[in-house]
């Protein structure tokens, strides 16, 4: 894989970036308004965002569909306008922990399982968190990185200002940002005996994953959390973050490290994994990011179920 190309601040200030820097800098100012008034505008622009995002309203309606049958056509039009509100919220979350300071944080936060974490960093392999797109993930990571180095992992974005932005800032909290095609790096930080966040619940296609039940749903499932533990003999703690309701803030849980983990089969570890991602999202199933295509690979055979 060729050496990416190294992005310098000067090369971003071209007029061709203008436009954004300005975006940018009114989304700045966004955040010098009082968290609670961001979730507000939030809400409001999640709204108006699953009203014209037509595409996107599709895939997260036959997503929770498909993984909350047991729910009414009116009840799962009522989750999928929920989900973009809390799209909406975490757009502003996101603005949130990438510029509000700590001192305006310190009270939101709830962390529960900080004792899983420090017996993991006492077996000198390294740490894990196994996470999930949660539509406050970004905020929950911010929350953590005051109590522990982080190193975290991401998708690299395709325009560069943004890429430089994303890194630039992440490494402003966390001790290191890693991109996800980066598996080198990523296991050097786990042999370093650092935390290493990721969510790799997403579709990354049929290479390197296995199809694995999600809400009684084969979904294409990557096995990379079983293969890191192989090669590092790391601790795995599920970490997940939920926005509380009435403006409580947010609760970030540490669960016990996995046991008997990986096992002999790449199979029964990714189900495993997707067990314990949905038995979070079934607690505040709004909150997760259903307007990804989770299940658009499909076993041989089966046809696209976001076809129109």
């Amino acid at each position: 894989m060729p050496k990416p190309q190294t992005i310098t601040l000067l090369s971003l200030l071209k007029p061709r970036y203008w436009l954004l820097w300005m975006g940018i800098g009114i989304l700045w100012s966004l955040t010098r308004l009082p968290l609670a008034w961001q979730l507000v505008l939030g809400k409001k622009l999640g709204r108006i965002f699953g009203y014209f995002a037509h595409r996107r309203r599709h895939i997260a309606l036959i997503n929770i569909q498909l993984c909350f049958p047991e729910l009414n056509i009116s009840q799962q039009e009522k989750l999928l306008q929920q989900h973009f509100e809390s799209l909406g919220m975490g757009f502003f979350e996101l603005l949130s922990a990438w510029w509000i300071k700590d001192s305006a944080l310190k009270s939101l936060g709830k962390i529960h399982g900080l004792e899983y974490l420090q017996a993991g960093l006492q077996r000198g392999k390294g740490v894990i968190l196994l996470s999930a797109h949660m539509t406050s993930l970004e905020i929950g990571s911010r929350f953590l990185v005051q109590q522990t180095v982080i190193h975290g992992v991401y998708r690299t974005h395709e325009n560069p200002l943004i890429e430089y932005l994303v890194q630039k800032i992440r490494e402003r909290h966390a001790e290191k940002a890693i991109p996800r095609e980066a598996v080198r790096e990523i296991i050097r930080s786990l042999k370093q005996n650092k935390v290493l966040w990721f969510a790799m619940d997403q579709n990354f296609g049929h290479k390197n994953s296995v199809f694995a039940p999600f809400f009684n749903v084969p979904a294409a499932t990557n096995t990379i959390t079983t293969r890191l533990v192989e090669l590092s003999g790391a601790a795995v703690i599920p970490f997940f973050t939920q926005r509380l309701p009435n403006g409580q803030g947010y609760l970030m849980t540490l669960q016990p490290p996995l046991t008997d983990f990986p096992s002999e089969n790449v199979l029964q570890d990714a189900t495993r994994i997707n067990q314990l991602i949905e038995q979070h999202v079934r607690q505040v199933p709004e909150q997760y990011l259903w307007v990804h295509r989770r299940f658009k690979d499909r076993p041989l055979g089966e046809s696209d179920v976001y076809q129109q």
